[in-house]
């Protein structure tokens, strides 16, 4: 809470202090999904096969990734296609694939520079979920699936597409990798089993079998690391015409010509992307038992170790990458049911962190903290050495409608894995979720400078917090109630009747200033009319509440299960600690002296 609302039984007036301009976030609020700019687990019943690292071995140190969702799109969504490599380091060919209208043809050169799009040919025969790998300067898909699982070779290119030959049998939802001069078609599906084998060719349209996967599967990812190809999940076959994910990690040493489970993913998944980037294998995205996947996990050959490198900003499934240079492309794709037109990059970038630490993948791995300068209208990051080194606004960045722009921020937490900032403008009555460092707005709320009650609009909204489950909690002040917001603007809760402004738990709020989200899922919600705080349920179930001795309570935070602190946002302010019978366990109030507190606002324990 940064400026007071009036209390309805006292008459206490608003204070606006223009003067204390910084609130400080030291911490990630949510580690949710979603997306942003960056300008831009179990063995499903087997044991682990995972190799033991040697004694005393130091663990790897890997580049985690950056990614980021490029600020224009694709014409149409688009997912299950083929990418190719063109004649520049800034262009792809997308050949096949699903589209809304179904099974594509067409053959289009993506600049990637800027999104430019253009139609270079079509395909002899439309498909998708075709496996293609490079050879030479020609690339091929192999079979694939249209209205039956197709059994030709198509080679495309800048120059045009033409048939190449015949697969031996049907074959469908497999994937290719190139190793040397030969070209490997692994697994896949012949429209009623799973294919085990994995066939070569030097020419894309004579074939021999290599070798027999451990795990016949289809729709699994592949990245070759010197000799040996990984491929990694993918879906096996159960039954008749019953399929599920698989967690297993298959090596396919393509010199011996022998195929070995050697790992197991996190998580059972098809549908993933893979890439080498600097000679390190990272796998992302999928589709699994807990919906699409937005994890980047960087795989390290020598241990069978998965170590959480970042986090795509838009979670995908069934989206093929490329790698062009030191940056791998992943292409539109699936999320659930929904086809995306997006367009993602992923690339190393040690300023991001290291894989398997905390803040992997994360830009805010260089940086100290978030600053809601809310007298200068502005958000600051700045690092360890006290510099500043990103503001919002700033010229060219996107800002929220409205008269004032981006206008009275009084708080901000880093949010979504540190790819972004969600910030309350009190004043203002919205909320704005803010790309970094990309400076796009991803997201609003409310109506700027207008206050209501009625949907979709605020009154002095303070302490807005992102979940994890993607809804934005905020404690809307004026308005007496507690929201829980849709990412599509819809109320998923509320909790407080709106404009009945008294502590008549759990049917009314008195002036909610406080939302703390806690690990149990609940909510620790301050009122300053009365000084009660108390614990709901996101549905609104009250678990306990108390009045507290303090005058004015400010962002109560939970220090144990049964332990809070609370800032006293008071001319002589000060910080208690209590429990959820209200007994003050503990007072820091200094009447004068330098260590007085003039309306303090946030107290944190230190984690020590």
């Amino acid at each position: 809470m940064r400026s007071a609302a009036p209390n309805k039984r006292s008459g206490w007036k608003r204070r606006t202090l223009s003067w204390l301009s910084a609130a400080a976030v030291l911490c990630v609020v949510s580690c949710g999904s979603a997306k942003t700019v960056a300008e831009v687990h179990h063995a499903a019943g087997r044991p682990s096969l995972t190799p033991k690292a040697k004694p005393n071995a130091p663990a790897p140190v890997i580049p985690a990734i950056e990614s980021g969702t490029l600020p224009w799109t694709l014409r149409a969504p688009i997912s299950r296609e083929a990418l190719a490599p063109g004649t520049t380091a800034q262009q792809i060919l997308i050949a096949g694939g699903l589209n809304g209208s179904g099974t594509a043809s067409g053959v289009f050169s993506l600049n990637l520079q800027n999104g430019a799009l253009q139609h270079v040919g079509d395909l002899p025969v439309a498909t998708h979920d075709a496996g293609s790998a490079t050879l030479g300067s020609g690339t091929f898909l192999f079979g694939g699936g249209a209205s039956a699982v197709s059994q030709s070779v198509e080679e495309t290119g800048l120059s045009g597409s033409a048939a190449a030959g015949t697969l031996p049998t049907p074959r469908a939802d497999s994937t290719a990798v190139t190793v040397g001069n030969t070209a490997y078609v692994i697994g896949g599906y012949d429209g009623t089993h799973a294919l085990p084998d994995i066939l070569s060719t030097t020419t894309g349209t004579t074939f021999t079998t290599a070798a027999k996967l451990a795990v016949p599967v289809r729709y699994a990812a592949a990245a070759a690391v010197g000799s040996t190809i990984y491929i990694f999940g993918g879906e096996e076959e159960t039954g008749s015409g019953s399929w599920q994910p698989t967690t297993a990690v298959q090596a396919f040493n393509t010199a011996h010509g022998t195929v070995t489970v050697v790992s197991h993913l996190p998580e059972a998944l098809v549908g993933m992307s893979a890439a080498v980037l600097g000679s390190q294998v990272y796998v992302a995205g999928g589709a699994g038992a807990s919906g699409t996947n937005g994890t980047i996990w960087a795989f390290d050959p020598g241990t069978g170790a998965f170590l959480h490198a970042g986090q795509l900003m838009q979670p995908v499934a069934y989206a093929p990458s490329i790698v062009v240079g030191s940056t791998a492309w992943i292409v539109g794709g699936e999320v659930g049911s929904r086809q995306t037109a997006d367009v993602q990059m992923m690339k190393q970038n040690s300023k991001f962190g290291t894989a398997g630490t905390v803040s992997a993948g994360s830009p805010i791995a260089g940086d100290s903290m978030a600053i809601a300068d809310r007298g200068n209208n502005r958000i600051l990051v700045i690092n360890d050495a006290k510099q500043i080194t990103w503001t919002y606004p700033s010229p060219g960045a996107q800002v929220p409608p409205g008269p004032r722009g981006f206008f009275f921020p009084d708080d901000v937490f880093f949010a979504r894995h540190g790819t972004a900032l969600i910030s309350n403008q009190e004043e203002n009555n919205t909320i704005a979720i803010i790309s970094y460092p990309g400076k796009k707005v991803l997201w609003t709320y409310g109506h700027a400078l207008v206050a209501s009650g009625r949907p979709g609009y605020l009154h002095q909204p303070d302490d807005a917090f992102l979940l994890k489950t993607g809804q934005v909690m905020v404690a809307d002040i004026d308005n007496c109630r507690i929201l829980i917001i849709n990412p599509n603007g819809t109320i998923a809760h509320q909790i407080g009747e709106t404009g009945v402004c008294r502590h008549n738990p759990p049917y009314s709020l008195g002036s909610p200033n406080g939302d703390t989200p806690l690990a149990n899922g609940n909510i620790l919600i301050s009122e300053i009319d009365g000084s009660w705080i108390s614990e709901y349920t996101p549905t609104g179930k009250l678990v306990w509440t108390t009045h507290v001795a303090v005058g004015f309570p400010s962002d109560p935070q939970q220090l144990t299960p049964s332990t809070y602190l609370v800032a006293d946002y008071s001319s002589v302010g000060g910080i208690v600690e209590f429990n959820q019978q209200g007994t003050v366990l503990w007072r820091y109030d200094p009447s004068s002296g330098p260590g007085r507190l003039r309306y303090p606002s946030l107290a944190e324990m230190a984690p020590s």
